[in-house]
Protein backbone atom coordinates (compact mmCIF):
# COMPACT_ATOMS: atom_id res chain seq x y z
CA UNK A 1 0.00 0.00 0.00
CA UNK A 2 1.29 3.29 -1.14
CA UNK A 3 1.30 6.41 1.18
CA UNK A 4 -1.41 8.14 -0.14
CA UNK A 5 -3.44 4.99 -0.08
CA UNK A 6 -2.43 4.54 3.26
CA UNK A 7 -3.43 7.74 4.21
CA UNK A 8 -6.99 7.71 2.37
CA UNK A 9 -7.24 4.47 4.29
CA UNK A 10 -6.71 6.15 7.94
CA UNK A 11 -9.13 8.64 6.88
CA UNK A 12 -11.61 6.32 5.87
CA UNK A 13 -11.31 5.16 9.64
CA UNK A 14 -11.35 8.32 11.07
CA UNK A 15 -15.10 8.75 9.45
CA UNK A 16 -16.11 5.68 10.86
CA UNK A 17 -14.91 4.97 14.46
CA UNK A 18 -14.56 7.56 16.96
CA UNK A 19 -11.28 9.01 18.38
CA UNK A 20 -9.78 7.47 21.69
CA UNK A 21 -7.48 9.00 23.92
CA UNK A 22 -3.97 8.12 23.65
CA UNK A 23 -3.62 6.92 26.89
CA UNK A 24 -6.72 5.31 28.02
CA UNK A 25 -9.25 4.73 25.11
CA UNK A 26 -12.03 7.38 26.41
CA UNK A 27 -14.00 9.06 23.59
CA UNK A 28 -12.10 12.32 22.62
CA UNK A 29 -12.38 15.13 19.80
CA UNK A 30 -9.55 14.18 17.55
CA UNK A 31 -6.73 11.64 17.00
CA UNK A 32 -3.78 11.63 19.32
CA UNK A 33 -5.27 13.38 21.63
CA UNK A 34 -5.43 13.08 25.61
CA UNK A 35 -8.72 13.30 27.23
CA UNK A 36 -8.72 15.92 30.34
CA UNK A 37 -7.96 13.49 33.56
CA UNK A 38 -5.27 11.77 31.22
CA UNK A 39 -3.53 15.32 30.19
CA UNK A 40 -3.62 16.73 34.27
CA UNK A 41 -2.46 13.26 34.85
CA UNK A 42 0.74 13.84 32.26
CA UNK A 43 4.19 15.51 33.91
CA UNK A 44 4.32 18.11 30.94
CA UNK A 45 7.66 19.62 31.26
CA UNK A 46 7.01 23.68 31.71
CA UNK A 47 8.54 26.96 32.69
CA UNK A 48 12.55 27.23 33.69
CA UNK A 49 14.14 23.88 33.04
CA UNK A 50 17.97 22.27 33.56
CA UNK A 51 19.59 23.43 30.83
CA UNK A 52 21.29 20.34 30.34
CA UNK A 53 18.91 17.54 30.81
CA UNK A 54 15.66 19.27 30.91
CA UNK A 55 14.14 18.93 34.62
CA UNK A 56 11.92 21.42 35.55
CA UNK A 57 13.17 23.85 38.39
CA UNK A 58 12.34 26.68 40.00
CA UNK A 59 12.63 30.34 38.96
CA UNK A 60 11.87 32.66 35.91
CA UNK A 61 12.18 31.38 32.23
CA UNK A 62 14.83 32.84 30.78
CA UNK A 63 17.61 32.01 32.86
CA UNK A 64 20.02 29.64 31.75
CA UNK A 65 20.80 27.12 34.86
CA UNK A 66 21.43 23.35 35.69
CA UNK A 67 20.10 20.93 38.42
CA UNK A 68 22.34 19.15 40.95
CA UNK A 69 22.38 16.49 38.59
CA UNK A 70 24.12 18.03 35.70
CA UNK A 71 26.39 20.27 37.78
CA UNK A 72 27.76 17.41 39.48
CA UNK A 73 28.14 15.33 36.27
CA UNK A 74 28.18 17.84 33.34
CA UNK A 75 26.62 16.08 30.06
CA UNK A 76 28.75 15.70 27.48
CA UNK A 77 26.01 17.57 24.68
CA UNK A 78 26.07 21.51 24.66
CA UNK A 79 22.09 21.41 25.58
CA UNK A 80 18.66 19.47 26.67
CA UNK A 81 15.09 19.26 26.86
CA UNK A 82 12.33 16.76 27.64
CA UNK A 83 8.79 16.73 27.00
CA UNK A 84 7.43 14.92 30.25
CA UNK A 85 8.92 13.46 33.39
CA UNK A 86 8.87 9.67 33.06
CA UNK A 87 6.08 8.95 35.41
CA UNK A 88 1.99 8.75 35.88
CA UNK A 89 0.64 8.57 32.34
CA UNK A 90 4.04 9.53 30.63
CA UNK A 91 6.12 6.59 31.64
CA UNK A 92 2.76 4.39 30.00
CA UNK A 93 2.86 6.03 26.94
CA UNK A 94 7.02 5.03 26.71
CA UNK A 95 6.13 1.83 27.41
CA UNK A 96 3.32 1.51 24.50
CA UNK A 97 5.61 3.10 22.35
CA UNK A 98 9.10 0.94 23.09
CA UNK A 99 7.38 -2.31 23.73
CA UNK A 100 3.75 -2.23 22.91
CA UNK A 101 3.65 -1.53 19.28
CA UNK A 102 1.64 1.75 20.20
CA UNK A 103 3.06 3.85 16.80
CA UNK A 104 -0.14 6.04 17.03
CA UNK A 105 1.57 7.54 19.80
CA UNK A 106 4.42 8.84 17.69
CA UNK A 107 2.38 11.72 16.17
CA UNK A 108 1.77 13.22 19.78
CA UNK A 109 4.82 12.42 21.52
CA UNK A 110 6.74 14.15 18.64
CA UNK A 111 4.73 17.41 18.82
CA UNK A 112 5.41 17.69 22.40
CA UNK A 113 9.19 16.58 21.74
CA UNK A 114 9.25 19.67 18.93
CA UNK A 115 7.83 21.95 21.44
CA UNK A 116 10.20 20.81 24.55
CA UNK A 117 13.15 21.54 21.79
CA UNK A 118 11.95 24.70 20.18
CA UNK A 119 14.62 26.90 21.95
CA UNK A 120 17.47 24.41 20.74
CA UNK A 121 16.56 24.61 16.88
CA UNK A 122 18.69 26.14 13.98
CA UNK A 123 17.36 25.96 10.62
CA UNK A 124 20.10 23.97 9.42
CA UNK A 125 19.77 21.84 12.83
CA UNK A 126 20.26 17.63 11.63
CA UNK A 127 18.35 15.40 13.95
CA UNK A 128 19.47 12.13 14.52
CA UNK A 129 18.06 9.56 16.42
CA UNK A 130 19.80 6.91 18.72
CA UNK A 131 20.64 3.35 17.20
CA UNK A 132 19.43 0.58 18.04
CA UNK A 133 21.95 -2.55 17.46
CA UNK A 134 20.55 -4.83 14.57
CA UNK A 135 19.22 -7.56 16.72
CA UNK A 136 17.11 -5.40 18.52
CA UNK A 137 15.86 -3.76 15.09
CA UNK A 138 14.81 -7.38 13.51
CA UNK A 139 13.03 -8.10 17.34
CA UNK A 140 11.32 -4.94 17.76
CA UNK A 141 10.73 -4.23 13.75
CA UNK A 142 11.28 -0.41 14.76
CA UNK A 143 13.49 1.83 16.55
CA UNK A 144 11.04 4.51 18.25
CA UNK A 145 13.63 6.83 18.60
CA UNK A 146 14.00 7.23 14.82
CA UNK A 147 9.90 7.31 14.72
CA UNK A 148 10.18 9.73 17.18
CA UNK A 149 13.00 12.13 15.30
CA UNK A 150 11.35 12.03 11.63
CA UNK A 151 8.03 13.08 13.39
CA UNK A 152 9.68 15.95 15.43
CA UNK A 153 11.92 16.87 11.92
CA UNK A 154 8.85 17.01 9.59
CA UNK A 155 6.99 19.01 12.32
CA UNK A 156 10.08 21.95 12.21
CA UNK A 157 11.07 21.35 8.50
CA UNK A 158 14.84 19.84 9.51
CA UNK A 159 16.99 17.50 8.12
CA UNK A 160 16.41 13.96 9.29
CA UNK A 161 19.25 11.15 8.97
CA UNK A 162 18.06 8.17 10.98
CA UNK A 163 21.26 6.43 9.97
CA UNK A 164 23.49 9.00 10.93
CA UNK A 165 24.90 6.31 13.99
CA UNK A 166 24.95 2.81 14.66
CA UNK A 167 25.28 0.95 17.31
CA UNK A 168 28.38 -1.23 16.69
CA UNK A 169 27.74 -3.99 19.05
CA UNK A 170 25.11 -5.01 21.24
CA UNK A 171 24.93 -3.95 24.90
CA UNK A 172 21.73 -5.38 26.19
CA UNK A 173 19.76 -3.82 28.63
CA UNK A 174 20.69 -1.02 31.01
CA UNK A 175 18.25 -1.96 33.41
CA UNK A 176 19.40 -2.69 37.00
CA UNK A 177 22.99 -1.33 36.21
CA UNK A 178 24.74 1.48 38.44
CA UNK A 179 25.76 4.97 36.61
CA UNK A 180 28.77 3.59 36.47
CA UNK A 181 27.88 0.22 34.81
CA UNK A 182 25.44 1.80 32.21
CA UNK A 183 28.61 4.12 31.27
CA UNK A 184 31.26 1.18 30.84
CA UNK A 185 28.48 -0.32 29.11
CA UNK A 186 27.78 1.59 26.12
CA UNK A 187 31.70 2.97 26.15
CA UNK A 188 32.68 2.68 22.61
CA UNK A 189 29.20 1.03 21.11
CA UNK A 190 28.20 3.59 19.27
CA UNK A 191 29.70 4.79 16.06
CA UNK A 192 28.98 7.61 13.26
CA UNK A 193 27.81 5.45 9.64
CA UNK A 194 31.10 6.47 7.87
CA UNK A 195 28.56 7.29 4.83
CA UNK A 196 27.12 10.34 6.88
CA UNK A 197 30.15 11.45 8.16
CA UNK A 198 30.50 14.29 6.01
CA UNK A 199 26.95 15.22 5.94
CA UNK A 200 27.25 15.95 10.07
CA UNK A 201 31.03 17.79 10.18
CA UNK A 202 30.06 21.59 10.44
CA UNK A 203 26.60 21.22 11.73
CA UNK A 204 24.53 21.38 14.76
CA UNK A 205 22.85 17.84 15.46
CA UNK A 206 19.90 17.16 17.62
CA UNK A 207 19.70 13.67 19.46
CA UNK A 208 16.72 12.18 19.64
CA UNK A 209 15.53 9.11 22.17
CA UNK A 210 12.74 8.40 24.16
CA UNK A 211 13.93 8.29 27.49
CA UNK A 212 17.28 10.63 29.16
CA UNK A 213 18.00 8.19 32.69
CA UNK A 214 21.44 8.32 33.27
CA UNK A 215 22.77 9.84 29.85
CA UNK A 216 25.10 6.74 29.36
CA UNK A 217 23.69 5.76 25.52
CA UNK A 218 23.30 10.11 25.22
CA UNK A 219 26.86 10.68 26.13
CA UNK A 220 27.95 7.61 23.71
CA UNK A 221 26.38 9.37 21.06
CA UNK A 222 27.28 12.67 21.61
CA UNK A 223 30.76 11.49 21.75
CA UNK A 224 31.00 10.15 18.28
CA UNK A 225 29.31 13.01 16.43
CA UNK A 226 31.93 15.17 18.60
CA UNK A 227 34.54 12.99 16.51
CA UNK A 228 32.78 13.32 13.16
CA UNK A 229 32.92 17.46 14.27
CA UNK A 230 29.04 18.50 14.18
CA UNK A 231 29.64 22.09 15.64
CA UNK A 232 27.53 21.80 18.33
CA UNK A 233 25.13 18.68 20.14
CA UNK A 234 21.98 18.94 21.39
CA UNK A 235 19.21 16.40 22.86
CA UNK A 236 15.47 16.31 23.40
CA UNK A 237 13.77 13.06 24.77
CA UNK A 238 10.36 12.01 25.47
CA UNK A 239 10.64 11.98 28.99
CA UNK A 240 13.51 12.55 31.64
CA UNK A 241 13.82 9.62 34.57
CA UNK A 242 13.70 12.51 37.74
CA UNK A 243 15.55 11.37 40.60
CA UNK A 244 12.35 11.93 42.32
CA UNK A 245 10.28 10.50 39.32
Amino acid sequence: MGLQSGALLRRAVDLILPHQCAACREIVEGGGMLCGACWRQTPFVTGLVCDGCGVPLPGECGDTVHCDECLAHPPAWDHGRAATIYRDVARRLVLGLKHGDRLDLVGPASEWMARAAQPLLRPETIVVPVPVHRWRLIRRRYNQAALLGRGLARRCGLDWHPDALVRARSTGSQDHKSREERFANVSGAIEVNPRRARALAGRDVLLVDDVMTSGATLTACTEALRQASAASVSVVVLARAARDA
